[in-house]
């Protein structure tokens, strides 16, 4: 297990919870951001968001088709309009392709036709390029016909090395 003492940290965290039980469901400031699963990312912190005003859809690279159910769900049941889509310098995704990585699983189970089977299913959605994987991802949701058209959907970079933010689209 992680070394972090989870059961005494959540003690120091609830000693502080004050009136958080309280915070209503939908996001108060109706805001849905799709970012990264990189641990060097801490999007309320970069954004100045407080807890309860947006919510915070993580995956490897931040990728739009892999947050689509949980945005109609934020959008359709819980009131947020605008969308921010944020992926970051230094990425990951960067530096596979999908068959690097179907290789790098199917040598680990090797003679395993379940693993191969499985692995051979899965999209892993690298990209090639940052700037181009955020205008795919924007014109990706503005184009879906189950997402609202209501509110604004932007694409930004946020720089690992300098803690900003840049817009893309």
């Amino acid at each position: 297990m992680a070394e972090v003492d989870f059961k005494q940290a959540n003690e120091s965290y609830a000693a502080n919870f004050g009136d958080n039980g309280k915070l209503s469901i939908p996001p108060s400031k109706h805001l849905a951001v799709v970012t990264c699963m990189d641990a060097r990312l801490h999007p309320e912190q970069f954004l100045g968001l407080n807890l309860g005003e947006a919510h915070i859809i993580r995956n490897a690279g931040g990728l739009a088709k892999e947050s689509l159910r949980s945005i109609i769900i934020s959008q359709r049941l819980l009131g947020t309009k605008d969308v921010l889509i944020i992926h970051h310098s230094d990425c990951g995704m960067l530096t596979f392709s999908d068959e690097q990585l179907r290789s790098k699983v199917i040598n680990a189970h090797l003679g395993d036709a379940n693993v191969s089977e499985a692995v051979n299913g899965l999209q892993f959605g690298p990209f090639p390029d940052l700037d181009s994987s955020v205008k795919d991802d924007v014109a990706f949701l503005k184009n879906h016909p189950l997402v609202l058209k209501e509110g604004n959907i932007t694409g930004w970079v946020y720089e690992v090395e300098t803690g900003k933010i840049r817009e893309v689209v």
